[in-house]
């Protein structure tokens, strides 16, 4: 930590500064860099005016969260604050969009800021302005993280792109998006002790500059250049400073570094000092550790400037005035239970966003299995997951952690305070038996995970059907021998349903409920599993052995069983995936409140499933690099090396790889084409602008062109997301291969497109630990295209 004294300059963006100008490119002084301030100008000088008439007292209110009468003429009516991002955490009458994980699987720029516009615009209408939300934080270092719903991806280039333009999205839509939670706030585990007097048993993130720079950082830096004014800093430590009070990471690098140019406030608990966090660069805290009184003797005495309460008033401010809220146009602040017509028909965009966003991990169609489905005669439907819970459709507001490890209904979302405010849920057992009324089809369902049956029929013709309990796994009362005892296994039906279940017909035609009695006589059989966790508590899990169990037992007699996973996290699917009667696996992220419809939509080919896994999905658990720390310290001795970066590494073979998701299509890559678009920029190993939001402005400058064509060889009308990877030169210390681009591309059966990937600067930049700077490694670079991390269609080498 730096001395208080020093800090009076090195944190503070905007002391000390005549009134700036409200051209885009006025620039102020900030610690011996320029720094411009871009399309923040003119909301820098509307802030800095309006604090400067205030008194200190009227200062602190505002860095505390009070309103400011107007005896002197200036007034402020604090930020409404309220948590979520996919919708409005504990609020009536509102949507539930996709979940950040669901989002990012639609790997679709253009969904990423259409979905955070819309939400934008209903924390608007219902009165809300500064929004705890998006989250790149955590980035999902482990997958056993709790949160990793809420966030993006652990590939710091996809999650970069998407913070991006959902901070663009909720900008636009008028509220104040706050980054979270920053910085290396990887797990749920040991985050707090739950009071504001100790951090002695909160782990701290022990990272190197690298890595810090290489993943944690990179989303963050690309966020402050879309215009993020504000950041929530975390409950935990990184490298054993509290994070809200670490000057290193709030101060250094994301203030003077990044340029940033907003608030830091605090995640509950996350304030311990007056002078200490003040110093260290936080700027919106607790109104009993900043009171007037603490705060002007620290003035007095040296422990605190007049400079720095200044600069922390105008950041608190500065937000407000870039969103455009001085417009006097928001209404005010809401209830959690008021009605405000504010929906609009966001459910049409949550719907294609969802459907967008599924992922196709397996498909067999042969035979006239798999997908997609053709109004299929019969229909059995298996798993809790498939319909509604006990009641719904919202779970009890926690940050303790969910009930999981699975949830014993349709699941849509994460829990703790980015969990959805559902106004309904389409569940796939609702939307399902719509397409089967319309089709003709014949539909039957055993809704429950550990389904158990008596041999007769429950329709007042004998003893009524049990189930296993509704508490999930613990309630058990068998496992899979059970939950085919009652079938007579003499045939395995599919493909029209010829099953031999004629000894376990009741009166009429009915047939004994069992997962074999069902699974022996269906065309089709759907199995649907899930995986549950949240804010509060990790994942106790990668797979489960009950649904995993019922997956097997399915298959053994539907020779033409199709699996549907929402899961928060990666999801292993090794004890099934490699069997025949297996024809096809959906897999998505927490959907929304469109969730059932929009997996209808894909089953049955209405939407060409398009999205692709935004992480690794492992064949076992021991094939991730990174478990769950339980020790107050975690080394992330992995450095860099997460997810695919860690399985290209050590050629670890996955089941998935990143970016892996096939479609009802094909599509064919062309040749892969470099060009060199600033020369001089490529032959500088450090960059040489001035620090601008987001940093030094030619990190951002496009330095090559790498191009492609792209063709739909297939029948359908359909989606690629064409994906670039670079490998470095040996000297830069590198992965592999990393992410560096990314497009989805719709095309028209028979129809080509090329396809145009701008690299930047940073792109191809590693971090250099001695010179603390962004460099460029002569060699040779080689850029890969393709459909996956490891599914690269075509390359072109690069020298610099």
């Amino acid at each position: 930590m730096k001395a208080a004294a020093a800090f009076g300059l090195a944190s503070t963006l905007f002391c000390g500064v005549s009134a700036a100008s409200n051209s885009s490119n006025a620039a102020i002084l900030s610690s011996g860099h320029v720094q411009d301030l871009g399309d923040f100008a003119e909301a820098y000088a509307k802030a800095k005016a309006f604090v400067s008439g205030l008194t200190n007292a009227q200062k602190v209110s505002i860095i505390t969260g009070s309103d400011v009468d107007s005896t002197n003429g200036s007034s402020w009516t604090a930020l409404a604050n309220k948590d979520g991002f996919a919708g409005i955490n504990y609020q009536y009458y509102v949507s539930g969009f996709p979940m950040g994980n669901a989002l990012a699987m639609t790997w679709d720029k253009d969904y990423f800021e259409a979905e955070a516009k819309a939400s934008g615009r209903e924390f608007y209408l219902m009165g809300y302005n500064l929004i705890n939300g998006p989250e790149a934080g955590p980035l999902g270092r482990t997958p056993w993280g709790g949160r990793q719903s809420e966030a993006f991806s652990p590939d710091p280039y996809l999650s970069g792109v998407a913070l991006a333009k959902t901070i663009g999205g909720m900008n636009s839509a008028g509220v104040v998006a706050g980054g979270r939670h920053f910085l290396l706030n990887e797990q749920e585990t040991n985050r707090s002790t739950g009071t504001s007097d100790s951090t002695s048993s909160v782990y701290s993130s022990n990272a190197d500059d690298k890595t810090i720079h290489e993943l944690y950082l990179w989303p963050f830096q690309d966020g402050v250049k879309a215009g993020m004014a504000a950041v929530m800093c975390a409950m935990s430590r990184v490298n054993n400073s509290q994070s809200c009070e670490n000057s290193h990471i709030v101060s250094e690098l994301l203030k003077e570094e990044l340029g940033f140019p907003g608030m830091v406030f605090p995640d509950v608990n996350s304030q311990s000092t007056s002078y200490g966090s003040a110093n260290a660069g936080l700027d919106y805290g607790s109104s009993s550790l900043w009171t007037s009184t603490i705060l002007e003797a620290g003035i007095s005495n040296g422990s605190f400037t007049q400079a720095r309460l200044d600069d922390m008033a105008i950041r608190n401010v500065i937000g407000y005035y870039y969103v455009g809220l001085d417009n006097g146009k928001q209404p005010s602040e809401a209830g959690s239970t008021d009605y405000r017509d504010v929906r609009s028909n966001h459910s049409a965009l949550i719907r294609e966003v969802s459907a967008a966003s599924l992922v196709l991990l397996k498909n067999n169609a042969t035979n006239g299995g798999g997908l997609p489905l053709d109004r299929p005669k019969s229909i059995s439907v298996f798993g809790a997951h498939a319909g509604p819970a006990m009641a719904g459709p919202n779970q009890a507001f926690s940050v303790q952690g969910s009930s999981g490890p699975t949830y014993q209904g349709h699941l849509a979302s994460g829990s703790g305070s980015g969990q959805l405010s559902f106004s309904y849920l389409i569940t796939p057992y609702q939307s399902l038996t719509t397409r089967a009324a319309a089709d003709g089809s014949m539909i039957r369902w055993i809704l429950n995970d550990t389904y158990t049956s008596s041999s007769s029929s429950g329709m007042g013709m004998g003893s009524p059907p049990t189930t296993g309990g509704t508490g999930g796994p613990s309630g058990s009362s068998n496992s899979s021998s059970s939950s085919t005892s009652s079938g007579s296994g003499a045939s395995r039906g599919g493909g029209g349903g010829g099953g031999n279940a004629l000894s376990n017909l009741g009166q009429g035609t009915a047939v004994t409920p069992s997962i074999t009695n069902y699974a022996e006589d269906s065309e089709v059989c759907l199995v649907f599993l899930n995986s549950f966790s949240g804010e509060g508590a990790d994942r106790e899990e990668l797979y489960n052995t009950d649904q995993d169990t019922l997956v097997q037992s399915v298959a053994s007699e539907c020779n033409n069983t199709v699996v549907v996973i929402n899961t928060v996290g990666p999801r292993l699917v090794d004890a099934w995936i490699e069997l025949e009667n297996v024809t096809a696996v959906l897999y998505g992220g927490m959907l929304g409140q469109e969730s059932g419809n929009a997996i209808a939509d894909v089953l049955y080919g209405d939407v060409n499933p398009s999205g692709k896994l935004i992480s690794t999905l492992a064949k076992n658990e021991s094939d991730y690099p990174v478990k769950l720390c339980y020790t107050a310290q975690c080394d992330f001795d992995e450095g860099v090396y997460i997810d695919y970066r860690h399985f290209d590494r050590f050629n670890v073979t996955p089941r998935y790889p990143f970016g892996h998701g096939l479609s009802y299509t094909t599509f064919e890559y062309g040749d892969v084409t470099a060009k060199k678009t600033n020369e001089t920029a490529l032959s500088a190993t450090y960059p040489s602008g001035p620090i601008a939001i987001g940093g030094k402005t030619d990190l951002f400058d496009t330095v090559l062109t790498i191009t492609t064509t792209l063709t739909n060889t297939g029948s359908r009308s359909g989606a690629e997301v064409a994906q670039l990877y670079v490998s470095y030169p040996a000297a830069a210390n590198q992965p592999v291969r990393q992410l560096r681009g990314f497009e989805k591309v719709p095309l028209d059966k028979g129809a080509k497109s090329t396809v145009t990937f701008e690299v930047r600067r940073k792109d191809i930049s590693h971090w250099d630990t001695a010179a603390k700077e962004w460099a460029l490694a002569k060699g040779t670079y080689t850029f890969s295209v393709g459909s996956s991390s490891r599914d690269l269609r075509g390359s072109v080498a690069v020298e610099i």
